[in-house]
């Protein structure tokens, strides 16, 4: 055969089988060759416009959280900036009834700083401890309200200390405090925090008060109040669950959030 003649090759069977393989010339390989490569090409081309969006994703969401540290260091130099003018109003008063409130308005701003930078302290970090975190949260609300209510005690009670991630932490701490807010303005007495084994989820953090039970046919998936829907929105972020009853002694009410 000449070099300039059409070639074949024949691809023999194989053994035990019937039949004879169609043959195929030189160009129908070059064919699939270069189909191959303009597909491998297509891939690279994907795979750099993937890598391409997930680094502009990767910017967005770092410039994402330095705006929100920063828009936490504004908020708290301004609750400082509140906190000191109160605190100069205070002292300058001839009157003492004056004075005193306005002493007890700046506590209570500093109290609103100090529970804002714990739920913020640990952005960042891998594990929170998350027992001393609850008691210093609770800690800080309970001395934020008695300024104003002092019948308002929050006790934590149960749990051994347990060390969760910060994205389920932080979240747990939001609740917390919304679910401390709800539990002061609508209940009395005794606040009762507890964080707890769950044989089904892992883990149970409730929030009970000693006031009112909640009315007949109440559903937080309903409720249209910022608060709870702040919970809700915390609760599904971090996997959980949200139930509700009545508290100890089947008095008052209990909010009782299940996590892993």
């Amino acid at each position: 055969m000449n070099a300039g003649s059409l070639q074949t090759v024949r691809r023999e069977p194989a053994s035990g089988s019937f039949g004879t393989f169609e043959p195929r010339t030189a160009a129908s390989y070059e064919i699939e060759l270069a189909q191959i490569r303009k597909t491998e090409s297509q891939l690279r081309e994907a795979l750099a416009h993937d890598a391409l969006l997930l680094r502009g994703k990767d910017a967005l969401i770092e410039q994402q959280e330095l705006m929100g540290k920063e828009s936490n260091h504004r908020f708290l130099n301004d609750l400082q900036m509140v906190m000191s003018l109160l605190s100069l109003q205070g002292r300058a008063a001839t009157n003492t009834e004056t004075a005193e409130q306005l002493a007890i308005a700046a506590n209570r701003v500093g109290m609103i700083a100090r529970v804002h930078q714990r739920l913020h302290c640990n952005d960042g970090v891998q594990a929170v401890g998350f027992k001393r975190y609850l008691e210093d949260l609770c800690r800080d609300f309970s001395a934020m309200y008695s300024a104003a209510d002092a019948t308002v005690q929050v006790t934590v009670r149960d749990g051994a200390e347990i060390d969760l991630s910060a994205a389920t932490a932080i979240p747990l701490g939001f609740i917390v405090i919304e679910l401390l807010t709800n539990a002061a303005k609508h209940g009395k007495g005794r606040i009762i925090v507890r964080l707890e084994a769950d044989s089904r989820k892992g883990y149970a953090l409730s929030v009970s008060n000693e006031g009112k039970s909640l009315p007949d046919g109440f559903d937080p998936a309903a409720a249209k109040g910022s608060g709870m829907r702040l919970i809700r929105s915390f609760v599904g972020r971090i996997g959980g669950e949200l139930h509700f009853g009545p508290g100890d002694g089947n008095h008052g009410t209990c909010f009782t959030v299940l996590f892993s």
